[in-house]
């Protein structure tokens, strides 16, 4: 397998260098931006391309490492050349195989989504931590075997999804990621409201955000809850939606406080938690 990066960013670099870690042969990358192609080819010990059509001629998979909004206008320009025979693949967490690259089978080409469940937030750092990323995929029947055994030769955890779960599968990686995030900027900020400094509130919520996680991540979710709503403390919970400043806080509160209240009742379905719901609705 010879690979090529087309678009020579975050994703692009890491797991170039990753691949090429791990023994897996690159011929190199071709970018807009000269400068970032020659960056990442020199990183990885594979080649800088000028021209499209020199890395496509050259690869037998391409990875289009570029932003979800530019993937298929770079996929129309590929189509244009020969590509049979060829794997053609994108890591957006979003976007299908067959979205990305909707007439590939006429091509006699195969397409793939690859996503890594990783946060990519260094050109030069994250390859280093990808031997633990899991990694999701879909596209062609015909090779998603082969791919799922080079993953597996990596190390990594490897899972095929159908093409048309890629929205729920991405809207489950943002709940667990980039919404709790979110959830604590709103705890940050009420912590100085209380007199702490942000990074005094970090460091006071640290071992409680980690035991949490660990708890999740060894017994699941339902094990891990705890606090007023597991508890059915309505009025508590009836107190710290008062505190909120606006419409917007009170009804995030609300709806995730819902939603632990229905995980409460699975885990104690003797206990009546419907006044509890009745106030969170």
């Amino acid at each position: 397998m010879n690979i090529g990066f087309i678009g020579a960013g975050k994703v692009g670099f890491s797991l170039g260098r990753y691949f090429a870690e791990n023994g897996v042969s690159l011929t190199g990358y071709f970018s807009s931006h000269v400068q970032s192609a020659t960056e990442a080819a020199k990183f990885t010990g594979s080649s800088v391309y000028y021209e499209l059509s020199d890395i496509v001629r050259d690869s037998d998979t391409l990875f289009l490492t570029v932003p979800d909004k530019s993937v298929r206008e770079l996929y129309g320009q590929i189509r244009e050349m020969d590509i049979s025979g060829k794997c053609l693949c994108h890591c957006s967490c979003a976007m299908s195989a067959d979205e990305a690259f909707p007439d590939i089978r006429k091509h006699e080409a195969f397409g793939y989504s690859m996503h890594p469940l990783f946060p990519i937030s260094s050109k030069y750092e994250t390859f280093k931590e990808l031997h633990s990323a899991y990694f999701s995929i879909e596209g062609s029947e015909e090779r998603i075997c082969e791919w799922v055994a080079f993953f597996e030769r990596l190390g990594n955890g490897i899972k095929v999804i159908p093409g048309n779960m890629k929205s729920r599968y991405h809207a489950a990686c943002i709940m667990a990621s980039n919404l709790v995030s979110t959830l604590a900027v709103k705890s940050l900020s009420m912590m100085e409201e209380c007199g702490f400094s942000e990074s005094e509130a970090l460091k006071a919520f640290a071992p409680m955000i980690m035991s949490n996680v660990k708890r999740i991540l060894a017994a699941g979710p339902m094990e891990a809850i705890s606090g007023p709503v597991e508890r059915n403390e309505a009025e508590t919970v009836l107190k710290h939606i008062e505190c909120m400043d606006n419409d917007i806080d009170r009804n995030m509160y609300k709806a995730v406080s819902r939603k632990l209240a229905e995980i409460a009742q699975q885990k104690h379905p003797e206990t009546d938690y419907s006044e509890l719901k009745k106030m969170l609705k």
